[in-house]
C-alpha cells in the first residue's frame, strides 16, 4: 500500500507543470532546430565534396619549385602605347640650364576640367623619368610602325607635387620646381616629363584625371619654353620587374606569396638606398590585410627571398587580387618612403592571371614568375 502511494507521488512529480499549448510550442521548436541542423550538415557535406572534386581534377606537379623564367607580357600599359584625349589641358614651361645642368619646370595652369557636382580639388604631380640603357624583351609588344620593340626600363629621378586648389575647374598654379641632372652624354635625350592631374579626395582615394608627357630630347629648352598640351588617358611606365612566387595550401586555406627578386635601373642614389615591399591580398571584395618585407640594400637585382603567409576565405573564391607595391627608402637617415612601382596578380569572375592559373594547377607547390613593375 505504501509502495503504491510512493509510485503515485513520483508520477505526479514527473508531470511537467506546463499547459498543452506550451508543450506543443516546445516540441515544434525542437523539430525546427533539428531540421536546421540537418540542413547545415547537408550543405557542409556538399561543399566538402565539391572542393574535393576540384582538387582531384587539378594537375599535380612533382618538382619542388616551378621556375618560369618568362618576361612580363603586359605591353598595353607601357608609355609606348598610344594615348587618347580626355577633358582638360595643361599649360607649363620647361627650361634646361646647360652650364649648371639644372632642369626647371613650372606648372602654370590646368584648364577645362570637367567639374562634377560638389566641385573639384585638382593638383598636379610631376615626375622626371629617365630611360635606362638596359632594355627588356616583352612578348607581344610592338612599336608604332608595327615592328617588334622592347619598351625602355624607366626610373623616376625626381618627383614633385603642386598645392591643392579647391573648387576651381581651371586653376592657376605658377609653381616652379628644379633639379640637377647628372652630366652624362645625351642624358637629356632619354628624359621624359610626366605630369599628372589629380582630383584630391579627403575621404577616399585621389582620382587621376589625365596626364601629359613631354620628351625633352625632342624640345629646344635651352631657353624657357612654354607649352599647352591636352590631357591624355593615363598610361603606365615600366620601371622594373619582380620575380614573385605563389603557393596555395588548400587544407589550411592559406596563400604563400614569396618576393624573390626585384630588377630596377640603378642610379646614383647613394649606398644607403634600400627597397622594401608592401603586399596586400583582397578576396571576394574583402581585404585580408597587408604585410611588409624587410628593407634590403638596393642593387641592379635586389634579392629578398622572403615568403609571406595569408589566410584565405572559404570556397568559392570568385575574385582574388594580390597587390605588390615596391618602395624605396634610405637606411642611414630618416626619410619618407618613395613608391617605385606596383603589380597586380589574381583572378576576376570572368578571367584570371596566368600565374594564378599555374598556382591552382600546382597545389602545394611554389610557382615563380616574372611580373612587370609599373608606375
Amino acid at each position: 500500500m505504501e509502495a503504491g502511494s510512493h509510485g503515485q507521488l513520483l508520477s505526479a512529480e514527473l508531470n511537467m507543470p506546463f499547459s498543452d499549448s506550451v508543450k506543443y510550442i516546445l516540441l515544434g521548436t525542437s523539430v525546427a532546430l533539428l531540421l536546421v541542423a540537418l540542413g547545415i550538415l547537408t550543405w557542409q557535406t556538399f561543399r566538402y565534396c565539391k572542393t574535393r572534386n576540384t582538387y582531384t581534377r587539378q594537375a599535380r606537379v612533382h618538382s619542388d619549385v616551378l621556375y618560369l623564367d618568362e618576361k612580363p607580357r603586359t605591353a598595353e600599359n607601357y608609355s609606348a602605347a598610344p594615348s587618347s584625349k580626355v577633358d582638360g589641358s595643361l599649360r607649363f614651361s620647361v627650361h634646361y640650364d646647360q652650364p649648371q645642368s639644372r632642369l626647371g619646370v613650372t606648372i602654370l595652369q590646368v584648364k577645362g576640367l570637367h567639374c562634377q557636382t560638389g566641385g573639384i580639388q585638382p593638383f598636379v604631380k610631376v615626375r622626371v623619368m629617365w630611360a635606362g640603357s638596359r632594355r627588356v624583351k616583352v612578348a607581344d609588344c610592338k612599336d608604332e610602325e608595327g615592328e617588334g620593340a622592347s619598351p625602355a626600363l624607366w626610373t623616376v629621378l625626381q618627383e614633385w607635387q603642386t598645392r591643392i586648389v579647391k573648387g576651381i575647374c581651371s586653376p592657376l598654379f605658377g609653381e616652379k620646381f628644379s633639379c640637377v641632372l647628372e652630366q652624362e652624354k645625351d642624358m637629356l635625350q632619354s628624359i621624359n616629363l610626366r605630369m599628372e592631374v589629380w582630383d584630391f579626395d579627403k575621404f577616399s582615394r585621389n582620382t587621376l584625371l589625365g596626364h601629359v608627357r613631354a620628351p625633352l630630347g625632342h624640345l629646344n629648352i635651352s631657353d624657357p619654353l612654354e607649352l599647352h598640351e591636352d590631357l591624355q588617358i593615363p598610361q603606365k611606365d615600366l620601371v622594373g620587374e619582380v620575380l614573385l612566387s605563389l603557393k596555395f595550401l588548400p587544407t589550411s586555406q592559406r596563400l604563400e606569396v614569396g618576393l624573390l627578386k626585384v630588377r630596377t635601373v640603378l642610379t646614383n642614389t647613394g649606398s644607403d638606398s634600400a627597397l622594401y615591399a608592401r603586399i596586400s591580398v583582397q578576396c571576394n571584395h574583402y581585404k585580408l590585410g597587408y604585410q611588409k618585407t624587410s628593407a634590403v640594400s638596393r642593387d641592379l637585382v635586389t634579392i629578398f627571398n622572403e615568403v609571406l603567409m595569408f589566410s584565405l576565405p572559404e570556397f568559392p573564391m570568385e575574385q582574388c587580387k594580390i597587390l605588390v607595391s615596391v618602395y624605396e627608402t634610405h637606411t642611414s637617415w630618416k626619410s619618407t618612403k618613395h613608391l617605385m612601382g606596383q603589380l597586380t596578380v589574381g583572378k576576376e569572375k570572368g578571367s584570371e592571371d596566368k600565374h594564378w592559373t599555374l598556382m591552382m594547377r600546382s597545389v602545394r607547390q611554389p610557382v615563380a614568375k616574372w611580373h612587370s613593375l609599373l608606375i
